[in-house]
């Protein structure tokens, strides 16, 4: 009030007395002291309902609104107002958001001289920097402790020590910021700005004073960064290339230590990553073929790098840096006691990758990483990075065959098609490039068969699978071409781990989100995720150790005995199929996704109570070579989290839905067996009560294609069932006389081919 409007409980909102004072300035000074004349009154009704135009039109507007508001709110109501909305500079909107940014103290904390220094900030909030305009700021608070000891407000003693303060503030370095104690901005918190900023707008998510309770898993957070970065760096290492950061310091900027130490400071390289130890910039001061002499921003002593420690690049130190070269550095420590042993060389690996988590039930985003550093790269790979899921998409083309009456039993032909697509015939094959004939759907997923899927996707139609693919959320539109069905169209892994957690609840839709809730300035919630109402929370007469019931109103988007006979074939994968390096104390499901030429590679999977997945990848897309796949450079990266995450969120047996039962099945050949049948050879399929499924070769579906060459079909050897011979029983297809002849495995029955026998 001393600052800005010393008569401003007495006015009726505009003062006639100051607008008359200032033009009398204006006309004395010729133009040279022109003065604003606003009331506070007059500049809320600036701030909240007009523009900032200098006219006389926009002047008489704020003098009458400004009379108007004073005859239906109190002063102090007005004063409220104001101070939570005026701009204080540093994007600090309001008093309380200024005293944060400026001094990292609440207001009741808040020194004579620090309020004069607020107080002096609406005058000119760009200009009055505390740093780039001391003086000036200076002189205008002790003219503010001046007009308060004037007006009553402090004595003449209190303002003569306010006074004598200097001024000391976060941006002069001297006060530890209030951001500091806040999250770091990373990938999780930049995805809430991004998201948050389209649904309220940017004005209204920076000034609007909203209140934000992220999903965040602080800790788990830290898990997933470190793992995804521990398999991005050994992959990048393994390569054995030395790219360093791309900086180097000039020999004017190694003169003395202080010139470098600044120098080094400017430097822009990522300072965010904490895997095994912080990360360091530091520059090489002194190099030779053995050893380099460093100096490590924040560290007092010259660290020293040795050639031992470079032994996965070839060459010396002399070869791989120069003096000036500005690097990253870290300390190895010991296991036992932290003590320290040495520096190590780092650096940012090329390869990039996203990984992220969320709770299947409620749909609450726990991790995000969408990189290996957010300081070196902003880019949001698990949400913006659109890549091609390759095998990982698969489980939605089977989750398509189950609801079209397939069964994990049924039999689907594993063998070379050609198919024309209109501009050429298109060949495709299975990873490993063999056949194995005749085999249960169980192993076409397990083993990840693009034949089986293909055939899978041709027999239900890619209109259906497409259907499904959307109504998970995967694509908004998925072109329905037979290549889609292996994962060739794009998506983000952000859709598809999403997709994963309807499969790991039982089928029932769930939208991922980072945040919880928003509350406005006032407290009133403007969004709150989760919708469910708690009918019992009022009941004061629940039985002891009940808990209240709470409604779901979750839309079911797949059958739940769907969704668990697909959830038992992707614990398969885990267990004996292309993800057999993910070992968990708690069941787990999951998929493996390599693309054409190993350009990604992914892992998706899911406990009862978290889903996660990973992606790997170059972000010009090319191969990352015949070392990757998706269940060797994905999957320790699901496992080292999970490791942690199974510790918090715990997990169990996943839910079997009612209305089915099991039945001892052949996975090799998928003939039924006896209840209490035991060995390798035997898993127990869930099927539904009343369905009467055929095993065997009974069940074979052969997908209707045309092949380009005589069809071998292959039975399990006697001796080791995990391989296919020619040992089995020699019969004629369907397809009329001089046709090929193809193996039946011991034991199975020959009925009707379902679609037109096998070619």
């Amino acid at each position: 009030i001393s600052a800005e409007d010393r008569t401003f409980y007495e006015h009726s909102g505009f003062s006639p007395l100051a607008m008359v004072s200032a033009l009398r300035d204006a006309v004395v000074s010729r133009g040279r002291n022109v003065r604003g004349a606003s009331t506070i009154t007059q500049q809320v009704m600036k701030n909240f309902l007009l523009s900032s135009d200098r006219t006389i039109e926009r002047k008489i507007r704020e003098i009458i609104l400004a009379w108007r508001v004073e005859q239906v709110l109190s002063k102090d109501e007005i004063l409220e107002l104001y101070l939570n909305e005026i701009f204080l500079g540093q994007n600090s909107f309001g008093v309380a958001a200024a005293a944060q940014t400026y001094f990292n103290k609440t207001l009741e904390e808040l020194s004579i001289e620090e309020m004069a220094f607020l107080a002096s900030l609406p005058q000119a909030p760009s200009e009055y920097h505390p740093v780039r305009a001391r003086e000036r700021v200076t002189t205008r608070r002790n003219w503010v402790i001046g007009q308060m000891a004037a007006n009553g407000y402090i004595t003449e003693a209190e303002a003569d020590a306010a006074r004598a303060h200097p001024l000391i503030t976060v941006q002069s370095g001297e006060i530890e910021a209030f951001r500091q104690s806040l999250p770091d901005r990373d990938y999780f918190t930049d995805e809430i700005r991004r998201q948050l900023s389209s649904s309220f707008g940017e004005e209204e998510f920076f000034s609007g004073g909203l209140s934000i309770r992220a999903t965040i898993h602080p800790e788990l957070q830290v898990r997933a960064a470190h793992a995804l970065q521990r398999a991005l760096e050994n992959f990048d290492r393994a390569d054995g290339e030395w790219r360093g950061t791309g900086i180097r310091l000039e020999a004017e900027d190694l003169v003395d230590e202080e010139t470098w130490r600044a120098a080094l400071g400017r430097s822009n390289v990522p300072r965010d990553i904490t895997l095994d130890n912080p990360w360091y910039p530091a520059v090489v001061l002194d190099v030779t073929a053995d050893r380099a002499r460093v100096g490590i921003e924040s560290i007092p002593e010259i660290g020293q790098i040795d050639r031992p420690d470079i032994d996965w690049l070839p060459g010396s130190l002399s070869d791989t840096l120069d003096i000036g070269d500005v690097v990253l550095v870290r300390a190895v420590t010991s296991d036992t006691d932290g003590s320290f042993i040495r520096w190590s060389l780092r650096q940012v690996p090329e390869v990039q990758g996203a990984f992220m988590a969320m709770d299947v039930n409620t749909g609450r985003v726990i991790a995000i990483q969408g990189g290996f550093s957010y300081q070196a790269s902003g880019f949001n790979r698990a949400t913006q990075a659109m890549r091609q899921p390759g095998s990982a998409f698969k489980p939605f083309v089977y989750a398509a065959a189950l609801d079209s009456g397939f069964t994990p039993a049924t039999i689907v032909i594993d063998a070379p098609i050609e198919i024309d697509t209109g501009e050429g015939i298109w060949r495709p094959s299975n990873a490993n490039g063999d056949f194995l004939g005749p085999t249960p759907v169980r192993t076409g997923i397990e083993q990840s068969r693009n034949l089986m899927t293909i055939r899978l996707a041709q027999e239900v139609g890619m209109d259906v699978v497409a259907g499904y693919a959307e109504r998970f959320g995967v694509y908004d539109r998925l072109q329905p071409f037979l290549a889609n069905s292996l994962g060739a169209q794009e998506t983000t892994l952000f859709r598809v781990v999403a997709a994963y957690a309807m499969f790991a609840n039982g089928g029932e839709r769930v939208e991922p989100t980072l945040v919880d809730r928003v509350q406005d300035r006032w407290g009133r919630t403007v969004y709150r995720h989760d919708q469910r109402q708690c009918i019992e929370c009022s009941e004061p007469d629940l039985p002891p150790g009940q808990a209240p019931w709470i409604a779901s109103q979750r839309q079911r988007v797949m059958d739940p005995i769907t969704a668990y006979q697909l959830t038992s074939m992707l614990q398969g994968v885990v267990q004996r199929g292309t993800a057999t390096r993910v070992r968990l104390p708690v069941p787990v499901a999951g998929k493996t996704g390599t693309t054409n030429d190993s350009r990604d590679v992914w892992f998706v999977g899911y406990t009862s109570t978290i889903v996660a997945g990973c992606y790997i990848g170059y972000d010009r897309p090319r191969s990352l070579g015949p070392r990757a796949s998706g269940g060797g450079t994905c999957s320790p990266v699901f496992t080292e989290f999970m490791q942690s995450a199974i510790e918090e969120y715990g997990g169990g047996r996943f839910a079997v839905p009612p209305g089915g039962h099991f039945i001892r099945i052949n996975r090799f050949t998928g003939e039924r067996l006896d209840d209490d049948a035991t060995g390798d050879e035997v898993v127990a399929e869930y099927f539904r009560d009343g369905e009467e499924p055929v095993f065997g070769i009974d069940a074979l579906i052969d997908g209707g294609f045309v092949m380009g060459a005589a069809l071998p079909v292959f039975a399990p050897d006697v001796e080791d069932p995990g391989l296919y011979t020619e040992d089995g029983v020699e019969i004629g297809t369907e397809t009329g006389p001089g046709s090929p002849l193809i193996l039946i495995p011991e034991g199975s029955s020959f009925g009707t081919l379902s679609a037109g026998g096998l070619y």
